[in-house]
């Protein structure tokens, strides 16, 4: 089995958020830049990575450095949204099956912040009431 690292790297690489189910801990936690309350579960945690793959996973959606432990790695990206260049750090944890076990994520300047924020507001409001996409 490959590290859950390079895992992660070929989901963005190949922009297959589908891949997540095999890759995301029972036990997971994603931290957001937005919202106060840790999200914990599998379901949500891929919930809110699925949202953000379809906003961040643009052309211009790089990471551009990393540090790596034996459990955990620190991934810096940038990418432009809506003409704003939005900097971002994903901390990740993984445990020994190889399985993302925290997701945390910090988002730069204020303005790609808030932009992110709208557009995560929208993709989530629509994963929860999908009979509202179709209309």
């Amino acid at each position: 089995m490959s590290c859950a690292l390079e895992r992660w790297h070929a989901i963005c690489e190949e922009r297959n958020p589908a891949a997540l189910n095999t890759l995301i801990a029972e036990n997971a936690v994603f931290f957001s830049p937005v919202v106060y309350t840790p999200q914990a579960g599998k379901a949500k945690v891929i919930g809110y990575l699925k949202a953000a793959a379809e906003i961040l996973f643009n052309d211009s959606f790089r990471y551009v450095r990393e540090l790596r432990g034996t459990d955990e790695a620190m991934l810096e990206f940038t990418v432009t949204i809506e003409g704003i260049e939005v900097n971002g750090i994903d901390l990740i944890r993984w445990n020994m099956n190889q399985e993302i076990t925290e997701f945390r994520v910090w988002l730069r300047p204020l303005k790609g912040l808030q932009i992110v924020q709208q557009l995560m507001a929208t993709k989530l409001s629509a994963q929860r009431h999908p009979a509202q996409k179709a209309q």
